[in-house]
């Protein structure tokens, strides 16, 4: 019964611990390729990553930014 208690919690703690792994491989993946697109911008157009940030904002809906008066 401890054997398979213990062989149970390593093989959960083995899936928890490669999900974990991929998301982390899979998030700075993304981040580098926002960072390249954004030089790549910026190196070819002058188009800053303000820039970028203010044309996404207007696409997204007035609850998720409110405007300050």
């Amino acid at each position: 019964m401890e054997l398979a208690l213990t062989l149970g919690a390593v093989a959960i703690a083995a899936l928890v611990f490669f999900w974990l792994l991929n998301v982390v491989k899979t998030t700075l993946k993304t981040a580098f390729l926002v960072a390249f697109f954004l030089i790549g911008l910026w190196l070819a157009f002058g188009v800053g990553p303000t820039d970028v940030w203010n044309i996404i904002r207007s696409w997204l809906p007035d609850f998720f930014f409110p405007e300050s008066t």
